[in-house]
């Protein structure tokens, strides 16, 4: 049958593939659950004698579309593709990026390509194939956390074939909008916090008016139904698939202690998974709760796991615990309850962790107005399917309260800046504690590191131009103790890849400047293993981190360099018949990993386990696993050079052992009678004759040398 395109995805197939011709380069812009990557595919599947080469943020994206592409075009797989990850891209020599030959290469989530290690990566490889197509497809060319950078004009100078809003998806009919529940949860310590903030406001007619609307929030807020009750209500598919997007692993446990209380009223007996690792499928958790076809109530817990280009059959909804997040990452996980093609809407649960962080889907709701207003301004009012998407706000009346409230609470701003000048100039500086009170009981060092947050967007509220500007006069610090720790240690870490070419630092390294790098870094592998630091390491700081080589998995990162060296030992020498004492020029000792590999996948080693891609990867370079008679052979041979280097071509006394008490005469003897039986693979043959081994012959009694 091989692959229908929707409509939709046709239309951006034949534009891509005119920009393609003309221009060479086309960029598709196609929100999440719209099957964009058909459009990829389609391509492979039309132009067979053509080797595409499909670039992507991690192979388990890649897999999870080939699964997609094979349920939906009748078992049909692309025999055409070379596929990378950026990653491995930014590590490839020029002899691997010169042997793929692309005549079309596909940069898939393109936007990601704005990160500097990656974008390195890919800028390098179309360098080196300036004629190949380019074809990118994502959900966003704008990167929100990079000062906004529009990725369709860096990459593909504007040459964006098809472009469609999530919002213009619903009003086409193009995806079936969920309905979408919006509540808070966790809120009595925000009341406590504005509590503290009034009962510290010093003008009476402030603090009095600020008491009111805190009452009528409070009273709101208790009259609100539980997490259990809206679920319960909410929640129509009562034995379906939920995806729970949490903020860390911590967070995740938290949440997961909860899951008895909030849907004891859908199912008391709901099956729980969950999914911390970078890939999913590593996880046995994530694999069962695919497979699960029970009756029950089946919810995955998942912390940024499933946000990008990985999409779940049969989803009934999502749950989003979450704080406030970037733009794409927002509309990549409420993605996960759409589908096109799909009739029955989801629902989406937007449980906001605290009142500060409220609000609505109205960007999604404005992007279906203008959608709307533009298919009618242009006559084509019947393609317009729905203008309306669904909102629950179970909270609507705390949301007005709470903006009331705050902005009651603003009008103490020049009261607590005067505090904070009279500190400049009595003191200086503004580099106080967050826990610093003035003698009449302000709050100061907490009022200052509220403000920072708030510029940085952490915290709701605004600072004015004039706001900033008067804090800059009296020398506000607009980076906190933790950030300055932040800019010193990643400084050392840029400074140590430029000169090193990697991250891959002692753990005892200590630079010049008394900066205990090797120690940091390890402390960042922890926080992201544990989910531990999330305001610290940030989804904006991981990817620069990642731009200048960072090591997130010590193990790998080693695996891989020994992967590496045998590749490069294959390359040259045409077999991976290695000894144990081997080592690489630069020090890998090679023939000591490949001993420990097959110890793994043996099981002779207790802890650690080689896993199916790395097995399969050794396969495909002609990994010998069982060695015992190889290294008998290479124990004989090394033996042989030994003794040549010691005593040449001089005859080998028959009671001459090796070091390891080889006898070295029979062996000999054995290579020889091998050989004449034609049973000596060539390549032995060819070790030999390199170290000027002789034969012999059968004409002749001349057999005497080595013997």
């Amino acid at each position: 049958m091989g692959i229908e395109l929707f409509q939709h995805n046709e239309e951006a197939y034949r534009s891509a593939l005119f920009m393609l011709k003309e221009t060479g380069k086309a960029a598709v812009v196609h929100p999440t659950g719209t099957g964009k990557s058909f459009i990829g595919f389609k391509l492979c599947e039309d132009f067979p004698e053509k080797t595409i080469l499909w670039l992507s943020p991690s192979e388990y994206i890649f897999r999870t579309q080939l699964e997609n592409l094979r349920r939906a075009a009748d078992g049909y797989q692309p025999g055409n593709v070379a596929f990378r990850t950026y990653a491995r891209l930014v590590w490839m020599d020029e002899e691997e990026i010169a042997s793929i030959r692309p005549d079309v290469i596909v940069l898939d989530e393109f936007h990601r390509c704005g990160a500097r290690q990656w974008g390195a990566g890919v800028q390098r490889l179309l360098a080196f194939y300036p004629k190949a197509g380019l074809l990118g497809l994502s959900a966003t060319a704008v990167r929100y956390l990079d000062n906004r950078r529009d990725m369709a004009d860096e990459l593909f100078e504007g040459n964006v074939a098809s472009e469609m809003t999530l919002g213009e998806a619903i009003v086409r009919g193009i995806l079936c909008p969920p309905k979408y529940v919006l509540s808070v949860f966790s809120y009595r310590r925000d009341l406590e916090k504005y509590e503290r903030r009034v009962r510290l406001v010093k003008n009476r007619a402030v603090r009095e008016k600020g008491e009111k609307y805190l009452e009528a929030l409070r009273r709101a807020l208790e009259k609100a139904d539980g997490c259990d009750e809206i679920f319960s209500r909410h929640m129509a598919d009562r034995t379906g698939k939920y995806l729970v997007f949490c903020a860390n692993k911590e967070h995740m446990d938290e949440m997961m202690r909860l899951s008895s209380e909030w849907f004891q009223k859908v199912d008391r007996e709901a099956h729980v998974y969950s999914v911390y690792t970078g890939d999913p499928m590593a996880s046995e958790s994530f694999r069962r709760f695919r497979e699960d076809e029970s009756n029950r109530l089946r919810l995955l817990y998942c912390i940024d796991a499933l946000n990008e280009g990985i999409h779940v059959e049969d989803i009934s909804g999502v749950i989003l615990l979450r704080p406030t997040v970037s733009p794409i990452v927002y509309k990549q996980q409420i993605g996960r309850a759409f589908s096109a093609g799909k009739k029955k809407g989801a629902v989406i649960f937007d449980i906001v962790l605290n009142i500060e962080n409220l609000f609505s889907i109205g960007a999604v709701e404005e992007e279906m107005q203008i959608a709307a207003a533009c298919y009618r301004s242009r006559g084509r009012e019947n393609e317009i399917v729905r203008e309306h998407f669904r909102v629950v706000d179970e909270v609507r009346d705390c949301i007005a309260l709470f903006e009331k409230l705050n902005k009651t609470l603003g009008a103490s701003w020049d009261l607590m800046y005067d505090q904070a000048k009279r500190y400049y100039e009595a003191c200086g500086n503004l580099d106080i504690s967050s826990r610093y009170r003035t003698e009449d009981g302000y709050s100061l060092g907490n009022w200052v590191f509220v403000q920072r947050n708030v510029r940085r967007g952490v915290v709701a509220g605004r600072l004015s131009e004039e706001q900033i500007r008067k804090l800059d006069e009296i020398g506000m610090v607009w980076e906190s103790v933790r950030d300055v720790n932040w800019s010193r240690n990643y400084a050392a870490a840029r400074e140590y890849y430029g000169t090193h070419g990697d991250l891959d630092v002692p753990a005892h390294f200590v630079t010049k400047a008394g900066v205990f790098l090797g120690l940091w870094l390890g402390q960042l592998r922890n926080w992201e293993r544990s989910g531990a630091r999330p305001g610290y390491l940030t989804p904006a700081r991981k990817e620069r981190l990642d731009e200048i080589g960072m090591i997130w998995n010590k193990p790998d990162h080693v695996w891989e360099q020994n992967y590496a060296a045998a590749c490069d030992y294959l390359r040259e020498n045409g077999h991976l018949r290695i000894p144990a004492s081997y080592a690489t020029g630069d020090g890998i000792r090679l023939g000591a990993w490949l001993a420990r590999q097959r110890a793994l996948r043996a099981g002779k080693i207790r802890r650690g386990r080689l896993t199916e891609e790395q097995i399969a990867r050794l396969d495909a370079i002609g990994m010998i696993w069982d060695s015992r008679v190889d290294s008998k052979w290479e124990k004989g041979y090394e033996a042989l050079k030994v003794y040549m280097e010691k005593y040449g071509n001089a005859p080998i006394p028959a009671d001459y052992r090796s070091a390891d008490g080889l006898i070295l005469k029979s062996w000999v003897q054995n290579q020889r009678k091998r050989y004449r039986s034609g049973k000596l693979e060539e390549e032995r043959k060819k070790q030999l004759d390199a170290v000027g081994f002789v034969w012999g012959s059968k004409k002749t009694f001349d057999i005497r040398i080595f013997l």
